[in-house]
């Protein structure tokens, strides 16, 4: 009587666990979503200020084509080529920025306030997401979630090389 009683509760605390490592592995995954939206909308703006600089007489006409290039680039690229558009797009703003070309114009000054405000806010979403990605990438580790796969057809989340290179 005593080890079935032992044996339910044992089964019913081993549902309970596996259950909760299910719903840790789905919030996570939902992390990992919601940080990329965030981050691609904030290289998607990154790419559209990059534009406008490009279009402004920040950048000398050379390096207003490579801007351009790179933005577009950047904006149009597919996931599997979005890490090499991304780091093209970083080298460019870091080539105009490097020439240390300042302008007094209150426009460009706005520009060039917005895309640093930019660059910061990227640090920080691609900080959140290397955090997401590492956790969930811990959790999915475990021998009791491959074995019971708990995370069911979810695809292994990736972080990506512009990742450790956004200006």
């Amino acid at each position: 009587m005593k080890t079935s009683v032992f044996v339910i509760v044992f089964m019913l605390i081993f549902i309970w666990y596996l259950t909760f490592l299910a719903t840790r592995l789905d919030r996570l995954h939902h992390r990992v979503e919601t940080s990329w939206a965030n981050l691609d909308g904030l290289l998607q703006r990154r790419a559209a200020v990059a534009l406008e600089i490009s279009r402004s007489e920040i950048a000398d006409p050379a390096s207003a084509m490579l801007l351009t290039a790179a933005a577009y680039q950047a904006r149009e690229a597919n996931i599997e080529n979005r890490s090499v558009a991304e780091s093209g797009l970083s080298g460019a703003l870091g080539l105009l920025l490097a020439d240390g070309q300042s302008s007094q114009r209150p426009a460009e000054v706005v520009l060039l306030r917005e895309l640093s405000q930019l660059t910061d806010k990227v640090r920080i979403a691609i900080a959140l997401h290397v955090d997401a990605v590492t956790r969930t990438h811990l959790v999915r580790r475990k021998l009791i979630v491959r074995i019971f796969r708990l995370a069911g057809t979810a695809p292994l989340p990736i972080t990506y090389e512009f990742e450790s290179d956004v200006l």
